[in-house]
């Protein structure tokens, strides 16, 4: 099997990430790196890919690196420009969430993946990937459950801690801070899980002495497709001292649960752990958005995080902030 020939353009955390996996996978190879640091994307070059290329700007990774597909992980204003750049030179496209920065943005690259047929377009929301949510979203369609009744969840992490002087302290790059970045991930999760929509919410959040939302909380509802409303809680804590997720989608008949990687179904006052495999199971669990993306190129999978998908997320993160603002002022 031919590999395919990607370039990966930011090597800041994510595409690190995304280096090693494809560095692992024998369906890819690794032709060239930017970033804006350059000692960042020669570092990943030396660890990955020696004989691969370090380019001095993004046009410049995308039109010589002799490569297939395009692993964007460039601070969030910039994707716009970077997935369109890649597009140009006929690439394919795994970029990082949040799609844009603003509405337009991503329409605009909603409208780019649709008119070029020939390409591949896949965003990096990577629990849509996991075992353990999958597993979770085939419990709630099976219907044997019930409806869904209500959504709880909760999100602590040390990220505040880890983002001074970075491009994610800085409001005009990342929307919405911890929200925007981070959250993102959950807020995505939540409508791949439910397929619910946003029906109305409120919403409270504090920088914490950061230049970015660090501390949101959201109260709400949702609606299903005959107009069904059913209430959520989500609280986001960036600056918390340790990592700690906990989702409940409360259905009529059990509360189908994650906690901390672990699937627990809850009936009758019991809570019983789902045994997945191991490869299955974990924060690391073998499932990501390199693998789904190699898998989508190949023609082995459906592409089950397409551009569409950052709409909805922008839109509550966008009426969250909204809120937000309007009960601080």
């Amino acid at each position: 099997m031919k590999s395919l020939r990607c370039v990966v353009v930011g090597c800041g955390r994510m595409g690190l990430a995304h280096a090693e996996r494809l560095a692992a996978d024998p369906r890819a190879s690794l032709t060239g790196f930017f970033d804006a640091d350059r000692d960042s994307a020669t570092q990943l070059r030396d660890l990955f890919a020696p004989d691969a290329e370090v380019f001095e700007s993004a046009e410049e990774a995308f039109s010589q690196a002799d490569a297939d597909a395009a692993i964007i992980c460039t601070p969030t204003s910039l994707h716009a420009s970077h997935v369109k750049a890649a597009a140009r030179h006929d690439l394919h496209v795994l970029c990082e969430k949040p799609l844009g920065a603003t509405r337009d943005e991503i329409l605009d690259l909603i409208d780019l993946s649709h008119s070029r047929s020939d390409l591949h377009f896949m965003l990096g929301y990577q629990r849509r990937f996991w075992a353990i949510y999958r597993r979770m979203k085939e419990e709630i369609e099976s219907g044997r459950w019930g409806n869904i009744v209500g959504v709880t969840a909760v999100n602590t992490e040390r990220w505040q801690q880890t983002i001074a002087g970075t491009w994610r302290d800085d409001p005009d790059i990342n929307y919405g801070g911890y929200l925007g970045d981070a959250g993102s991930h959950r807020l995505d999760n939540l409508f791949y899980l439910t397929g619910l929509s946003l029906s109305e919410l409120a919403a409270r959040s504090t920088k914490s002495g950061s230049r970015v939302e660090i501390v949101t909380l959201v109260n709400g509802e949702l609606r299903d497709g005959t107009n069904r409303e059913v209430p959520f809680s989500l609280s986001f804590v960036g600056n918390s001292n340790s990592f700690h997720e906990e989702l409940f989608i409360h259905c009529e008949k059990a509360d189908l649960i994650v906690r901390d990687f672990q699937f627990f179904i809850g009936q009758d006052d019991k809570v019983k752990l789902v045994e997945l495999p191991p490869e299955q199971s974990g924060r690391e669990s073998t499932q990501n958005p390199v693998n789904g993306f190699l898998d989508l190129v190949y023609g082995a999978a459906e592409n089950i995080s397409p551009f569409e998908c950052a709409l909805p997320v922008f839109d509550m993160t966008t009426a969250i902030l909204d809120s937000a603002r309007s009960r601080n002022s």
